[in-house]
């Protein structure tokens, strides 16, 4: 029997070559590549034009709720396939479980639509 520990030999090989292969690409881009930074190029890019305020300023509502919105729903979707994939196991439990999680999720989508936090003025 082997040891447990040798199991993860291909693991320990796999991030070795990972690393490798990435300190060589940024050191090749070092020797390859001109370094001549100037204003211009380490200035901030905002969409193409000049930055035109502090980037620690504070930020609508909307966009954190629009992220939050995201992740939600996000999260729905990696949670879906797994149990679509299973469904034919974990039987009716399974399938009113999930239907009472999009159902929560439904209910919060409509609050936040009718509250307006969808609408960009």
């Amino acid at each position: 029997m082997q040891p447990v520990l040798s199991a993860y030999f291909p693991v320990l090989v796999f991030l070795a070559v990972a690393a490798a292969i990435a300190l060589l690409m940024v050191g090749g881009s070092l020797l390859a590549a001109r370094q001549r930074p100037y204003p211009e190029k380490l200035s901030a890019y905002e969409c193409g034009f000049e930055p035109f305020d502090d980037a620690r300023r504070r930020f609508d509502v909307r966009f954190y709720l629009v992220a939050i919105l995201f992740i939600i729903f996000d999260l729905e979707v990696a949670f879906l396939f797994p149990w679509a994939v299973s469904l034919s196991r974990i039987g009716l439990f399974g399938f009113f479980s999930m239907m009472g999680f999009l159902g929560v999720l439904t209910v919060g989508f409509i609050y936040e639509w009718r509250r307006g936090a969808l609408e960009w003025e």
